[in-house]
Formats: structure tokens, C-alpha cells, sequence
């Protein structure tokens, strides 16, 4: 399969703007899976939650899911993009999943991140893992998180037991280390992982944010196949066969998750000692 990322520098409260930058860029695309940004048609930083409200949009009936359809449906490529949801009243962080004949998927973020927690709820679905397919008929599984979510082993984790070949990241990243995390979570877990960054700063009425690029593709032995630059517009797409993902042999005698014994982790619900405090 032919697969990647495109990397911009989405424009604050621009959706209009941004789906007309995204269309431009993918018009001539060869993939079978494209992965873009986290809030990839509103910005990030909101500056308040009336600006939230200004462009969030119901999935799967809002007018970017409408636009990803098309995009889907014109390139014969599967879409993941990240989009501020509308559900009522209640706003989440997700990810979307359009396949090219128009059915879609969605994700809301778990882990929410900094001024997020004060701006959407975090996700209520888990980590579900949906069946894709490339254009010549190859169905393989693919897992979404958003972002924040690679600082958790769990949510890779929780992916690949479920079976997922490729974990599609859409991203805003701030924070240095996620680039060089990504590989571990691919190698760990032995699956695909395709992490879509944004560039570019943006600013409230305090502080800014400065977002990383770097957005990059890795495969299940944790090689980085792509890595993007800092600051630059780019698709990158790389060639891998899915089902690849599938061996998980470590030796003749190891298998990544065949060797878990689950029974001896420590979890919340058989975690004993002193109680750590957590600061927000």
C-alpha cells in the first residue's frame, strides 16, 4: 500500500481557508491512505470556547466530513484528519475516518492535553480498530489516536491488541520527544505508525504555541521510513504491505504481544503502596 501524511500550518478560525488548502494540495494524490493534521480545518490554541463553538462541526453530517468524502471519493484514498466536534452541546477532540466510499469512523480523543481539558470532554468511544481497504482490494486494520494520546503506552497498546496493522496519529505537536517516541510505539507494538503534524505558531491573549513538524512514518521494526521537516508544507507518502505488521516474532522463541502476561502487570484496580501525587 502507498501511505503518508500532509503536513501545513492550518490558519486560526480559517476552516473555509484551510479545506481550500488541503484540496489544493491532495488534487493529484496516488495513495491509499492519507493521514493530516489534528484540527486540521480550525486551528489549535482556541482563545476562548465561543471560538470553539464558531467552528465545530457534527461528524459525520458537518461540512469537513462532507469535504473529505468528496476528496475520498475523487482519489479513491481513506482520510484520517483531526476536527473539533459538535455533539449538541458537548465538544470533543476527534479523528475522523472517510473511506473513498463515503463511510466513515470516528475516534475523540482520550488524553486530553493542557488548555484542552478546559475546552472539550475527553473521548468517550476507547480505542476501536475498523477495517480499511487499499485501492486493489487489500483490507488490513486501521487504529487512530490524536496526539497526545503517544505519551500513553496504552493507547498504542490497546490498538494492537485489538489487531490494528496502522495507527494513524493525527497531531499538533508541541512537546520535543513525540518524533522520537513514535518509532518505540511502532516497535513495541510491531504495527505502522503514521503521525501527521502541523507547523507554525499561534497565540492567545498570554502565551504561544509553537508546533514541531517532524510529522514522520515508521514501521513495525521501529525504522523511521519518513521523517518531515521542521517548517515546511509536505505529502510524504511511503510504500509497505500492512499485513506485515501481522508477524510478530521476535526470535523462533518471542512474540511481541504472544509474550504478555497480563496477569502479573501491575493495573489501577491491583496497584497497591504510597500514593503519588499528580499536579496539573
Amino acid at each position: 500500500m502507498k501511505a503518508g501524511y500532509l503536513q501545513f500550518a492550518p490558519q486560526y478560525l480559517r476552516p473555509t481557508e484551510n479545506r481550500d488548502a488541503v484540496a489544493d494540495h491532495i488534487s493529484t494524490l496516488d495513495a491509499d491512505l492519507l493521514v493530516l493534521p489534528e484540527l486540521f480545518t480550525s486551528g489549535y490554541f482556541f482563545q476562548s470556547q465561543a471560538h470553539l463553538q464558531e467552528v465545530a462541526e457534527p461528524i459525520p453530517d458537518g461540512t469537513t466530513t462532507q469535504a473529505l468524502r468528496e476528496w475520498a471519493s475523487a482519489t479513491g484514498t481513506t482520510l484520517v484528519a483531526g476536527l473539533a466536534e459538535r455533539d449538541g452541546e458537548v465538544f470533543y477532540n476527534s479523528a475522523v475516518l472517510v473511506r473513498p466510499d463515503g463511510s466513515t469512523e470516528t475516534y475523540r480523543k482520550v488524553h486530553l492535553f493542557y488548555e484542552e481539558t478546559e475546552r472539550f470532554e475527553p473521548g468517550n468511544l476507547g480505542f476501536p480498530v475498523f477495517e480499511a481497504s487499499t485501492r486493489d482490494g487489500t483490507s488490513y486494520m486501521l487504529g487512530m489516536m490524536v496526539c497526545f494520546d503517544w505519551y500513553f503506552p496504552e493507547a498504542a497498546r490497546s490498538l494492537a491488541l485489538q489487531g490494528a496493522d496502522v495507527i494513524a496519529h493525527p497531531s499538533n505537536l508541541v512537546l520535543p520527544h513525540c518524533p522520537d517516541s513514535m518509532p518505540v510505539r511502532a516497535r513495541e507494538n510491531h504495527v505502522y505508525t503514521i503521525t501527521a503534524n502541523r507547523f507554525g505558531t499561534e497565540t492567545n491573549e498570554t502565551e504561544s504555541l509553537t508546533f514541531i513538524g517532524m510529522s514522520e512514518i515508521c514501521a513495525p521494526t521501529g525504522d523511521i521510513l519518513h521523517r518531515g521537516p521542521r517548517d515546511e508544507v509536505e505529502i510524504a507518502i511511503e510504500s509497505f504491505d500492512p499485513h506485515e505488521a501481522r508477524s510478530r516474532d521476535i526470535n523462533r522463541y518471542n512474540d511481541t504481544l504472544g509474550d504478555r502476561r497480563p496477569e502479573t502487570y501491575v493495573t489501577e484496580q491491583t496497584a497497591s503502596g504510597p500514593e503519588r501525587r499528580t499536579t496539573h
